[in-house]
């Protein structure tokens, strides 16, 4: 009577095919790059030109962009945030995949269902009549009840919810990666805006300097100093510098297009915030995660590692379906000829019953879904894989370009004080009647062009300072609704 009992317990129970999901052991570096992470070069003497530090293994908050001190910045992502529809995308497709575990929970308990029918029957003369009666002619109507229970013996059903849940698991990173990535892309574009705002201003100075020098050149023209070539070589620089300014006012404008799509809005509702790159301030200490943390915070990684589980459940449910199934089913009911029988004496029946069904013969179709699904798995654990080395390069690449970007300051900003001490002299050469306005408007139209590179590179170094921390995770775990959700 025992063994019985723990037979049918273990009938009830079940037990579960396929493996149990471990989550893949994390990187064992400890640093991204060949050479140990040095302080940048830089030159403190420009606004966005000190040297950067790095902090391992520091955290940093989700709200990471208020790091660069733009009340404008921090107030358009937050409208984005509240906007943006694919926020609301992301969310919506996280619901119904929540939706649908607790749809496959379901599976677990009998499904019950009621039935009612009335129909009007002739039997037919040649057989027995179904009536006692013997009246072949007669209304039938039947109440009945139908419960069945699929015993989920080797953990199919089990499987199967464990492979919905990754599959919530991956969207609610899905959702936590459009997330990241919609922050980042509005400080990557407020940046490049304000850098473009920087250019044009910057290229109409050059041009106005170029211009002055034409209208000399052309003077002296029409005194017989210079040649007619020399004016026309200039015309062409002026030329040339005024093509410049289109596809910088273009690039600009496309740039508020973008600002104004992120934060939801149509491209006639133009955002009220704009950018200059002396409105942000560069975060001189930048956080840096370790490999083994880096796969926890970034979500492309968390994505993977859920198809993973996913691809591992799904393997359990090929192995299960090849096994065999127990149903249990139950119905009771009843039946009279008349709506006023259906309840009275007499009139109820019942059946309970139980079957067993193992796949025999089908062509091989559940052993090659199973190869399949083993397959499947060798794919989403390579395709992780792929995506741990593809983030640690991603992490790997902002990080040589910060460093690159500091040389990069550095030397423009020296270049730019090369040609502000070679227009200031050329002012005090002009003053003394050593030179020409000629020469000195050459002089500042150099300094205007090391300007020029200057702004450039104080914009790299916004750019990819935020591309740090995208390349991070994006600080989504210090949020407090998450922090709440794993509370």
């Amino acid at each position: 009577m025992r063994k019985t009992a723990i037979l049918l317990s273990a009938l009830l129970m079940g037990c579960t095919m396929g493996p149990d999901f471990k989550p893949p052991a994390p990187p064992a570096e400890t640093s991204y790059t060949k050479e140990p992470l040095r302080q940048t070069s830089g030159d403190a003497s420009v606004k966005a030109g000190a040297p950067q530090t790095y902090v391992m293994d520091r955290d940093f908050p989700a709200e990471w962009w208020t790091l660069f001190h733009s009340p404008d910045l921090d107030q358009l992502i937050r409208a984005s945030i509240a906007s943006n529809p694919n926020l609301v995308a992301a969310e919506a497709s996280l619901k119904a995949a929540m939706e649908n575990v607790k749809a496959q929970i379901g599976a677990y308990y009998p499904q019950v269902a009621g039935g009612l029918s009335a129909s009007r029957v002739k039997d037919s003369q040649v057989l027995s009549p179904t009536l006692a009666s013997s009246s072949l002619l007669f209304s039938l109507y039947q109440a009945q009840l139908g419960a069945s229970w699929t015993l989920d013996l080797w953990g199919a059903n089990k499987r199967q919810v464990e492979a919905l849940n990754a599959q919530a698991e991956g969207q609610h990173y899905q959702l936590e990666a459009t997330y990241v990535a919609l922050t980042a892309n509005v400080v990557a574009a407020a940046v490049q805006e304000a850098s473009l705002r920087d250019q044009i201003a910057v290229t109409n100075e050059i041009l106005a300097a170029e211009r002055q020098v034409l209208t000399i050149e052309q003077h002296q023209k029409e005194l017989g100093q210079i040649a007619g070539a020399d004016v026309a070589a200039q015309e062409v620089v002026v030329a040339q510098t005024e093509q410049s300014l289109p596809p910088l006012q273009k690039q600009l404008a496309q740039q508020r297009d973008l600002l104004t799509a992120l934060a939801g809005r149509l491209p006639s509702n133009e955002i009220p915030q704009s950018f200059t790159l002396d409105a942000l301030t560069l975060p001189v200490e930048l956080p840096v995660s370790l490999p083994a943390k880096l796969v926890e915070q970034r979500p492309d990684i968390k994505i993977a590692e859920a198809n993973l589980h996913s691809a591992s459940a799904e393997l359990g449910v090929a192995i299960a379906n090849r096994l065999p199934n127990i149903t249990l089913n139950a119905t009771y009911g009843t039946v009279g000829t008349q709506v006023s029988q259906l309840f009275g004496p007499g009139s109820g029946f019942w059946n309970l019953g139980a079957g067993l069904t193992q796949p025999i013969f089908d062509g091989n179709q559940l052993l090659h879904k199973s190869r399949a699904a083993r397959d499947l798995l060798d794919q989403a654990s390579a395709q992780y894989q792929a995506s741990v080395i593809a983030a640690l390069q991603n992490v790997a690449d902002v990080l040589h370009a910060i460093q690159s970007d500091g040389d990069a300051l550095r030397t423009a900003a020296a270049a730019q004080v090369a040609a502000q001490r070679s227009f200031t002299i050329a002012r005090q050469q002009l003053d003394a009647g050593q030179i020409g306005r000629l020469q000195l408007l050459s002089a500042q139209q150099a300094y205007l062009q090391t300007r020029l590179a200057l702004s450039q590179a104080e914009a790299a170094r916004f750019a990819d300072s935020a591309a740090l921390f995208q390349a991070l995770g994006g600080g989504w775990w210090q949020r407090q609704d998450e922090k709440q959700a794993s509370n």
